[in-house]
């Protein structure tokens, strides 16, 4: 069999299961996941290694109409990401009907010629065999795609499908990464990753938009297996701060405790972790401020 390896990026609204899709055919939490809007702010590389093929996946954030400088930035990467891929693939949920934000993400689709462009209907859990038929036939009508393929990422669903659908339309090439590599990301910008995921948990309204996480530290104690990190947790109001410190800071002890978790499973070794919470006024609109907390 010949062998092909390539770049595909999963496009689509907010919140469409993307991250998750990424994770479940990589087989590692390499994207963070929340039920928020926007929670992905890097095209994140996960590699997938099969006999006949290697597939470099490059989650993005979700395309949506920005309101800051920081959205126009999250826009612009997944439009660059686009332009360099071999497969793209249109992610639309099982469960929703297809609407003006996920025609206007196929309709941009003309712009990337290059690539070889599939459709995803994810979360097919939550839906009946009857609606899902409906959507994948509503999803057809939309372009000729290459292929329309139907996955749960939850109960892993039909992914080694989607994964030979996605092979066979990559390039001849020899393997891209080294047989042993799971994705680009450092650890350091892991562990700031899991910090911001454990902190959106249970947040509302823009809240979310205005975290940003950075590492100050991150050294072995001396004479112990032991990990010190120190990390910085930013927002943009005063406010906002004492929501996440909460009271008598419980919710920043929540966070840090579930943050700490993923970071140990992550390293393979206890970790301290101290988190402060600090302020860098509206820095989604300020280009100096979006610089020095890396993005």
């Amino acid at each position: 069999m010949e062998y092909r390896a390539g770049f595909i990026s999963f496009v689509g609204r907010p919140n469409v299961g993307k991250s998750t899709l990424t994770n479940a055919l990589v087989g590692e939490k390499v994207a963070i996941t929340s039920s928020k809007p926007q929670t992905t702010r890097r095209a994140i590389r996960g590699v997938v290694h099969r006999e006949h093929g290697q597939v470099i996946i490059v989650d993005t954030p979700g395309l949506h109409r920005p309101r800051t400088l920081l959205g126009q930035r999250l826009n612009d990467l997944v439009e660059n990401t686009l332009g360099d891929v071999d497969v793209i693939g249109l992610c639309i949920p099982a469960n929703e009907k297809i609407g003006p934000g996920d025609a206007f993400i196929n309709a941009q689709l003309d712009n990337y010629r290059r690539a070889k462009l599939i459709a995803i209907v994810t979360k097919t859990e939550l839906v009946s065999r009857d609606q899902l038929a409906a959507q994948l036939v509503a999803v057809s009508e939309l372009r000729d795609f290459a292929a329309i393929v139907p996955v749960s990422a939850v109960e892993g669903s039909q992914l080694e499908d989607l994964l030979n659908v996605a092979i066979g339309l990559l390039p001849l090439s020899e393997p891209l990464y080294p047989a042993d590599a799971i994705t680009e990301e450092t650890n350091e910008s892991r562990i700031c990753e899991l910090i911001r995921e454990a902190a959106l948990e249970g947040v509302h309204d823009e809240l979310p938009h205005s975290l940003a996480v950075t590492l100050d530290e991150m050294s072995p104690r001396e004479d112990s297996a032991i990990i010190d990190i120190h990390a910085n947790l930013w927002v943009e109001r005063d406010s906002q701060k004492g929501i996440i410190i909460g009271h008598a800071g419980s919710r920043l002890k929540q966070i840090s405790s579930d943050a700490r978790a993923q970071i140990e499973a992550l390293l393979g070794c206890k970790v301290y972790l101290r988190v402060q919470v600090k302020v860098a006024k509206d820095w989604q609109r300020d280009p100096k401020l979006l610089g020095r907390l890396g993005m």
